[in-house]
């Protein structure tokens, strides 16, 4: 009985820190070297990595999580445009103070 216990309590712990947020790209980008179309997605963030989804698309990267002092009001992407495409570098997720930045 305290093994199941254990084990549900670990279970939902393991739940309890992942975050999952929409995110909405309104221009088609890369993350990780893989490309993503203009949608909104599904995001979750958790243990040093992302993972954006829409539909069957799913694109994993790792990444680092900073809690600033500041709240932002909106989600807001931050690009790197290079050779004419935008690569994922920084998220700030609206309505938290986490800002995520894409190794």
């Amino acid at each position: 009985m305290k093994k199941i216990l254990l084990l549900c309590v670990t279970l939902t712990m393991a739940f309890a820190s992942a975050t999952t947020h929409k995110i909405v790209l309104y221009e088609n980008a890369t993350l990780n070297g893989k490309e993503l179309k203009a949608g909104e997605y599904k995001v979750e963030i958790d243990n040093g990595k992302i993972v954006m989804k829409l539909g069957k698309t799913t694109v994993e990267a790792p990444i680092q999580v900073e809690n600033t002092s500041e709240k932002y009001v909106k989600t807001a992407v931050r690009y790197l445009n290079s050779e004419g495409k935008y690569q994922i570098k920084e998220i700030r997720v609206g309505g938290t103070n986490m800002k995520v930045t894409v190794n």
